[in-house]
This record gives C-alpha cells, structure tokens and sequence, in this order.
C-alpha cells in the first residue's frame, strides 16, 4: 500500500472512521497520483478508485500493484450494490469543506452511510510537510518562473499593455516545460498596482510606471508563486521609500523564517514596522504552496501556529496606496531547521525597463 494512504488508514482509526470518501481532486491525486475524474473510496479492507470508463487505460497506467487499488467503473455496480462498502462502518469521513450539502445528501442515500463525519482537513494539513519528490517538483515549477522573469525584461517595454503581458507569461511557461499557470498572472501598473489583486487591462505601460507582476506555474501539478515590482523608465522618489521598506521587510522575514517560529509572531513584527511608517498589511504575509496555489500553513496575525521543516511557504509583504500605487516583493520558500531556502532567485534590487515600442 503507497505510503500516503497507509498514514491516512492510521489516521482514520485515531479519529475513529472506519470508511472514508476522497472526492476533492487535489486530495486524491496527493494520496495516488491519479488525476483523472473519479472517487476515491477507503473502506474497511479495500481502496477503491470509482471513474468514469473513459478514464480507467489512464487512471490504470498510473498505479502500480504496490499501491494496492482497486479500479472500478462507476457502472460496474447497481444502485442496490453501492451500500455494500460501507457495510459494517459506524463513521465515514468526507471532506467537509469541499462537499456541497447536495453532495453530502448524495453520500448518504448512495451508499447507506450510518454516520458522515467530516474529515476536519486531515489531508490538507498532512500536505504541510513535503517529500523530496515534492519539493524538486516545486523547485522546478520555480526555475521556469525565475527564468520567465528574465525573459519579461527583454519583453516589457513602454507602450506594451498589461493583458499582453500576462498573455506572454502564460506562453513563456507552456513553452518551457510547464502544466500551465497556477494562477491567472496579475500585471498591474501605474495606479492599478495598488490594488493587491489586480486583473490585466488593456492600459499601456507608461514611463513613471510602477509595474507589479504576481506569476506562478505548474510543473508536474506543483506550483510556484513569485512577485516583482519593477519601474518603466525610472523610479519616482515617491515609490522608492516604500519599496525600501517592502524589501527591508521581506529581507528581515527571510532572515527569521526557519522551523518553530510562531506566524503570528512573524506577521505582527512586520505590521507593527509597517504602522510605524503610516503603512498597514492589509493581507497575509504569506501562505504554503505544492498542490495548490493557497494551502496550509496561512502566515497571518490570526494564526498561532508553528512552521515545521519541510514545509513550503511564501514571503510575501506589500503596501498599496490607493489611487497612486503600490509594491510587492514575493518568494516561494522552503522551511528547514535552521533557516529558509529561496526557491525562487530573481533579484529584488530596483528594477527599470526603459525601453520603447518602435
């Protein structure tokens, strides 16, 4: 039995689940590698995988008799024989914060569940810690952004719009050996950096312009995040003072991020230097990264919490002034005992693209 299912077999007995039903995607490919649509289900003796019959040749290349499942099509059973895996289970997991109550209405007349009990993200906090195998993944999906990044500074030049710019980001990274992006690229400039999530537009580049640019890919499902603010032409003295400030800070969270230091504690340093410059936080100074884009652990005032080795976060401290402007400076991050790993390497000095469109 593969090790991802195995932990989850002995998790189960510690919250007293004698079944479990896996049907979020990012969960099941985490504990099989399968990708394709489908179910998993974990019963009493057996893993079964439930697809559709378009997906078993796929689903079947990817297992491996080690990983001890089963593959079913979801015809292959009568309405009447669905209630048969679950026989003998008091409790059943399933995903909670991912199963409509349709949904959940659908398990319980499908298969005769006595009891649905919500898994309580077990999966999603056990995905905190990464194998080596996840973080070279992660690594590679971080080269292909860094190298995107040099290649925007050739690209980008004055009169060229936002929304072209994100479109040559998406073309870079199918071009260089990525799934696709793991996120709709943001690329804002002038005023509309100063909006943290910005969407692409058809406005210029100007000369003056702040230009925040927040791209990731994909690489074998695992993403990266990186965000570099640059300047079109030259830096106003304006911006220069917060984006000092910004690197400053990103600099010092780099300096302190290592295995056993509290987030809150970590966020709460950089709002509080933030504030004493008339600046405020106004999202999370971070969040893990590898299956999905956003995943445990948050980096948040909100959250007591203890970064562990292994785990793989982002540092990602901002200010944004309304109407003006704003800066980001992001990493993706590997946390290990003594301190952290920049998995993305582009530079963070001052930045200026000067040149025009014929």
């Amino acid at each position: 039995m593969n090790t991802n299912i195995r932990w989850l077999r002995e998790k189960m007995k510690m919250l007293d689940m004698q079944g479990a039903i896996i049907s979020n995607p990012v969960n099941v490919r985490y504990l099989t590698g399968i990708v394709a649509e489908g179910i998993l289900l974990i019963t009493r003796k057996e893993n079964i995988y439930l697809t559709d019959g378009r997906y078993t040749e796929e689903v079947n290349s990817v297992l491996t008799i080690d990983d001890e499942i089963i593959v079913h099509e979801f015809n292959d059973f009568s309405n009447d024989e669905y209630e048969n895996f679950f026989m003998f289970c008091e409790n059943v997991g399933f995903e909670g914060d991912y199963v409509t109550y349709n949904g959940y209405r659908n398990f319980m007349r499908k298969y005769k569940i006595n009891n649905l009990q919500e898994m309580e993200k077990v999966i999603e906090k056990q995905r905190m810690i990464k194998d080596a195998e996840e973080i070279e993944k992660i690594t590679k999906a971080c080269e292909i952004t860094d190298g995107c990044f040099k290649y925007l500074l050739d690209f980008i030049k004055v009169g060229k719009t936002e929304k072209e710019i994100a479109s040559e980001i998406e073309r870079y990274f199918k071009l260089h050996g990525a799934d696709g992006v793991s996120f709709d690229p943001i690329v804002a400039s002038g005023k509309n950096s100063s909006k943290p999530h910005a969407v692409p537009t058809d406005k210029k580049i100007d000369l003056g312009d702040v230009i925040t640019i927040d791209m990731g890919c994909k690489y074998k499902g695992y993403c990266s995040d990186m965000t570099r603010t640059i300047f079109a032409g030259y830096i106003p003295e304006e911006t220069k003072k917060v984006y000092d400030l910004v690197l400053k800070e990103q600099l010092k969270v780099q300096d302190e991020l290592k295995e056993g230091v509290n987030v809150k504690i970590l966020t709460k340093m950089v709002e509080s230097d933030f504030e004493l410059e008339k600046y405020s936080l106004v999202h999370s100074l971070g969040h893990g990264v590898g299956l999905d884009i956003h995943e445990y652990p948050y980096l948040a005032n909100k959250n007591d919490f203890l970064l562990k080795d292994k785990m793989v976060v982002t540092n990602e401290p901002g200010i944004y002034i309304p109407e003006k402007f704003g800066v980001r400076i992001e990493d993706t991050v590997l946390i290990t005992k003594n301190g952290c790993i920049n998995l993305t390497k582009s530079d963070k000095n001052y930045t200026i693209v000067d040149k025009q469109l014929n």
